[in-house]
């Protein structure tokens, strides 16, 4: 049995934001064989299950992977089978620091995304992540437990997000991961968390070697999953550092198939 772990945007998603007909068929084959798929994405589990419904990927034994991995969601129980969530504290101190360098900043409930403010950052979020939206000035008031992850955004300067990464660098060390999934997103999440060490969980979970484990990505957030699979595809449309951590490097890009192509090369 094989694994793979795949992002979504820019990587199983095409531009504009779907499987197409032919990943969609390799897919079938890939899981008709005893596969077993892991959506893999920074994005919350409602999102990650809306892309594969809208696919049509009704095989059993799809995992996904959430949060840029805080989460591993088992689709056939509808539960959660790992969480690694962010203590309330660090919200409140990542808010302040956000405000101080007047930078976007949300966190997450159970089916909501939470922001301070229905602001251009959120808004624009919304356009491909369709969950509901929490306003809440003091995002801790309206959490009851502490959220899988936080995104600080900027939509038009990247340098305001890399002086507020540079300015927590100090008391995020040892606590989070800061990372970014496009230069409009800063991914905020737990030390232990990330994609790379959610696929060392459900290998372990499902009793498969990683040496039997294929990750493809595209960003920052997908290298730690990329160097951890025996076998770690970049997408020709990653950024140079991501193709450097990689084993391959797609021949196509995500809007010409490139994944699929790839994988039955390699099987």
């Amino acid at each position: 049995m094989k694994l793979l772990f795949t992002d979504l945007d820019g990587t199983l998603l095409n531009n504009n934001s779907l499987v197409s007909p032919g990943t969609r068929a390799f897919l079938d084959e890939f899981l008709a064989a005893g596969n077993r798929l892991i959506l893999s994405s920074g994005r919350p589990t409602d999102s990650v299950l809306e892309v594969k419904d809208n696919a049509g990927l009704t095989w059993p034994g799809i995992l996904l992977s959430c949060y840029n991995g805080a989460q591993v969601y088992d689709c056939d129980s509808r539960r959660a089978i790992m969480e690694k969530r962010m203590p309330l504290s660090y919200v409140s101190c990542l808010q302040e620091q956000a405000a101080r360098h007047h930078l976007h900043i949300q966190t997450y409930q159970e089916h909501a995304v939470v922001s301070p403010a229905d602001d251009e950052e959120i808004r624009f979020y919304r356009t491909r992540i369709h969950v509901p939206l929490v306003v809440s000035p003091v995002l801790t008031d309206v959490l009851t437990d502490g959220p899988y992850k936080m995104l600080a955004a900027d939509l038009h300067d990247h340098n305001k997000l890399e002086a507020f990464r540079l300015a927590i660098s100090d008391w995020a060390e040892g606590r989070i991961q800061t990372i970014y999934s496009n230069d409009k997103y800063l991914e905020l999440f737990r030390l232990d968390a990330g994609k790379g060490n959610a696929l060392r969980f459900v290998c372990e979970y499902l009793g498969v070697p990683l040496s039997d484990a294929y990750a493809a990505g595209d960003a920052e957030n997908d290298i730690s999953m990329l160097q951890a699979a025996g076998c770690g595809i970049a997408m020709r449309n990653a950024p140079d550092p991501v193709k450097e951590a990689a084993d391959m490097v797609t021949r196509s890009d995500n809007d010409q198939d490139g994944l699929a192509e790839t994988m039955r090369r390699l099987l």
